[in-house]
């Protein structure tokens, strides 16, 4: 019988976190960073990114208050994101109609072409992350995922 020498390491134990949810879904989160990095990272668009560009196409004209609300961020980081949009050319601040006081948000000529590529593009790393899922699985995931947070539908 051969003993283990005591510089060798047996398989770790991750304890209790393999059954928690919450780390389940942070393993699959960097999964899904990962892959939609290397399809998209030319682009130098985060998911985060995308999704402020897809609420600001479905609301042009969206305030920027409405859009922080949105996107679940805080008023001073979306100003520094529509900022670094803004400079590159994707969105557009324009006086709010009925409230001078506020900014509403559209995309340009420029971040339509550039979302259109970018939808083709998540559609196939949705693919990708979904390969494995019978078309009912991938329903019931996220209709699983979305009672987690259920008012963000």
């Amino acid at each position: 019988m051969t003993q283990k020498k005591p510089t060798e390491k047996k398989g770790l134990d991750f304890g209790m976190l393999p059954g928690l949810a919450g780390y389940q879904l942070r393993l699959a989160q960097i999964a899904i960073f990962r892959d939609f990095s290397e399809g998209l990272g030319e682009f130098d668009v985060t998911p985060g990114l995308f999704g402020i560009l897809v609420i600001i196409e479905a609301n042009s004209g969206l305030k920027q208050t409405e859009l922080a609300r949105a996107a679940h961020l805080d008023r001073s980081t979306v100003v520094s994101v529509i900022d670094n949009l803004e400079r590159r050319g994707l969105v557009e601040r324009r006086p709010a109609e009925n409230d001078r006081r506020s900014n509403s948000l559209v995309l340009t000529t420029d971040g339509v072409a550039l979302l259109k590529k970018l939808k083709r593009r998540v559609q196939e790393h949705e693919k990708r992350l979904v390969e494995h899922l019978s078309e009912d699985e991938r329903s019931t995931l996220v209709s699983l995922l979305q009672k987690i947070f259920p008012e963000h539908r």
